[in-house]
């Protein structure tokens, strides 16, 4: 039988001389792991993806770092579901290392972002990240087609059509033309983050050698692409961005991050427009 041994903190400390107990170290301050820029990001609960992708890329940053905050959510994605997340947005934000500057804060949903407002996302931030810069996937996602000269983008998603339509139209009223559509189709959020890789790489390459898009954009901060950007823009010709990637780089060029990174495709050789 497995024995466990518990310390009474209660009892006086324990007989015999302490030999060295100096309470006031030398010490000194530096930068700390974010010295250049310290990015604060908003996390779905059901997220497996988007911090993995920021993680990954800001690892090639020395004194960047990406602090997160998990906002509750239900996987399901429908418009109800994504709405309900405006009341929770700011005070998940202010979760973020409390009484610390932030550079940036992202929030990673690009359909809530959508139902509830580019803006509006922005201002739920800056309530309690006042005068901080903030972004969204749909946000990122535009200055990002601006940037790369993308105006009819291809669009991959894992959503229902409701949703996917909606976006179309969304993209559309802004000025991006959407001729190309296709999806996974997949409802729950615990599901698109499973889809593969090899999955994502194929279908934005089937999407995106049709003649009349400019660019792929693969929408869902739970779908990766990072790892696989610049191969499909080798093969392809043509630019590729995703949720997370655009978010990601935005990020960073609000933070004053400008670092080129040709690794992850051609975005992130460009600044912000």
């Amino acid at each position: 039988m497995e024995r466990t041994s518990t310390v009474d903190l209660t009892k006086p400390a324990p007989e015999g001389p302490l030999l060295v107990n100096r309470r006031q170290m030398a010490h000194s301050l530096d930068g700390g792991l974010a010295a250049r820029a310290r990015i604060g990001l908003v996390v779905l609960s059901s997220d497996h993806t988007v911090e993995y992708e920021f993680h990954r890329i800001a690892q090639r940053l020395p004194g960047v770092a990406v602090y997160g905050a998990r906002i509750r959510n239900s996987p399901k994605i429908t418009p109800e579901s994504l709405a309900a997340m405006e009341g929770l947005i700011a005070q998940t934000a202010d979760l973020i290392l409390p009484g610390m500057p932030l550079d940036a804060v992202g929030y990673g949903c690009t359909s809530a972002s959508m139902v509830i407002g580019e803006e509006r996302v922005s201002e739920l931030i800056r309530q309690v990240r006042p005068g901080v810069p903030a972004s969204n996937p749909v946000t990122a996602a535009r200055a990002a087609f601006a940037a790369l000269g993308m105006t009819r983008v291809a669009l991959l998603t894992p959503y229902i059509d409701e949703i996917n339509q909606r976006m179309r139209r969304y993209f559309e009223g802004c000025g991006i033309g959407v001729p190309v559509m296709g999806s996974f189709n997949e409802e729950d959020d615990n599901d698109a983050a499973r889809i593969s890789l090899s999955s994502i790489r194929d279908a934005a390459l089937e999407l995106g050698r049709e003649d009349s898009v400019d660019g792929v954009f693969v929408s869902c901060t739970s779908l990766r692409l990072v790892e696989v950007v610049q191969e499909i823009e080798g093969r392809l010709g043509k630019p590729v961005t995703s949720s997370n990637h655009a978010l990601i780089w935005h990020s960073l060029r609000l933070a004053g991050v400008s670092d080129a990174l040709p690794e992850y495709g051609k975005l992130f050789q460009t600044a912000a427009a």
